[in-house]
């Protein structure tokens, strides 16, 4: 089971038919709309399927639920030293959890800026271009639930304010309120139908042939769109602006993770799959060409891979070198869901930065 988007769905198509000729093994994905893949719980799909791409943020409560088996299996150490010494930021280690390794990243995403290069002379690179861009119409901000979330953190890291993974507060009090003040001034800025868009329809709205907006300063990335022909605007991908003086740091790690069903009775091929599939010479090759956003590090240097796309992976490195890894204990997902929309339901109703603050952390503490 994978996720519902050409990005999602083709590479493991492909990678699974020349993994058919060249074992005999026979593997059949299906996919599950990007809501679904964020929410649906992952022990019910390890009941029905073998292999399953998962996000890190699950790694807490499938470990509760025993419902996925450990990757660290014996005699595989180099292989995975190998995955681990090119992962793209913590892309690896996202998936490290009590000991044992659950995933392997065969997807290496995070929050970065996309932007219409035959429009605006260049990415915004700090908090006053950002705030330019939007006075002047031409800021997309996906706000649809998590998204929202997911650019709070951003901010967060970005000004030097990066959220707490462990128990207590998210966030203080005072940092929290200069984030929110943040997001306030560029929703302020931006239309209100922002708040029903996940990146995908953020990244539709600039890529038309006479887009209304042009930048999108906090959004995950999508390869396919820096793709020429994909859509009649090509769009361009950079690192997120520095609104702290910090640089490019702090970003939402994304992505997604290979990983095997504690009840498979196919699990040694299941798992000969899985660390195929992540290696850094099937990502650089038939996982690229078949449209997949690689997680290994080799693919992400490859001067071919990153033509293909406009030298996405090459201009968003630093941003995903420098990412932010969301907490992952069990009960964080049913957080993510409250908290986006709680801060949603804030920035609409106008609440005051403290209110705002005070009810995420609230149910964050309410998470563990």
């Amino acid at each position: 089971m994978t996720w519902k988007h050409p990005r999602g769905f083709d590479p493991m198509v492909a990678t699974s038919a020349l993994w058919r000729d060249k074992t005999g093994v026979q593997i059949e994905w299906d996919q599950r709309s990007l809501q679904d893949f964020e929410t649906f719980p992952v022990e019910e799909l390890a009941r029905a399927y073998d292999l399953i791409v998962i996000d890190h943020p699950h790694v807490g409560q499938i470990t509760d639920e025993k419902c996925l088996a450990p990757l660290d299996v014996a005699g595989r150490e180099g292989e995975r030293d190998e995955l681990a010494r090119h992962s793209v930021g913590q892309s690896y280690p996202s998936y490290t959890w009590a000991g044992h390794q659950w995933a392997f990243p065969i997807d290496a995403a995070t929050q970065v800026q996309a932007y219409r290069a035959d429009i605006v002379q260049g990415p915004a690179t700090s908090w006053a271009d950002v705030i330019g861009l939007a006075k002047a119409g031409q800021v997309v901000l996906p706000m649809m639930a998590p998204h929202s979330l997911m650019t709070f953190y951003t901010l967060a890291g970005n000004l030097g304010h990066a959220c707490n993974t462990g128990q207590g507060e998210l966030i203080g009090a005072a940092a929290g309120a200069e984030v929110i003040e943040h997001l306030r001034e560029l929703v302020a800025l931006i239309e209100p139908s922002n708040f029903a868009m996940d990146p995908i329809a953020a990244s539709e709205a600039m890529a038309r042939e006479h887009p209304l907006v042009s930048v999108m300063p906090y959004g995950y990335g999508y390869l396919s769109y820096a793709l020429k022909g994909f859509r009649p605007g090509r769009l361009k991908f950079a690192d997120i602006p520095d609104a702290g003086g910090l640089g490019p740091v702090g970003s939402a790690l994304g992505g997604t993770g290979i990983a095997v069903s504690a009840f498979s009775q196919h699990r040694e091929a299941a798992l000969d799959y899985a660390y195929w599939v992540a290696s850094g010479g099937i990502q650089s090759t038939i996982y690229a060409e078949a449209g997949g956003q690689p997680g290994h590090g080799l693919a992400w240097e490859n001067e071919a891979v990153n033509a293909a796309v406009d030298g996405f992976y090459r201009d968003t490195r630093r941003t995903l070198e420098t990412s932010w890894v969301r907490p992952r204990h069990n009960g964080y997902m049913g957080f993510q869901d409250a908290a986006s929309k709680r801060l949603n339901a804030g920035l609409l109703g106008k609440e005051s930065p403290a209110l705002i603050v005070a009810e995420i952390n609230r149910l964050y503490r309410e998470s563990f």
